[in-house]
């Protein structure tokens, strides 16, 4: 079943920033979608909750040097 969440990230400053958590978030299985933007400081995400859940994706966020608050 698809979910739709918005993460709110801190360190987002760029294009650049948001090229990569997109690139990270799209190599987990299940997301459908991914949205991050730097103007408002947030990363929408779909998902398919049977493949994956809230805390893979924000781990790769995270992991991807950034903050979910």
């Amino acid at each position: 079943m698809a979910e739709s969440i918005s993460l709110v990230v801190t360190g987002l400053k760029c294009g650049g920033c948001e090229s990569n958590v997109n690139t990270q978030l799209n190599k987990i299985e299940g997301v459908i979608t991914v949205n991050a933007s730097t103007k408002e400081n947030k990363v929408e995400v779909t998902f398919d909750s049977s493949k994956t859940n809230v805390a893979a994706i924000s781990q790769a966020i995270s992991d991807a040097g950034y903050v979910v608050d």
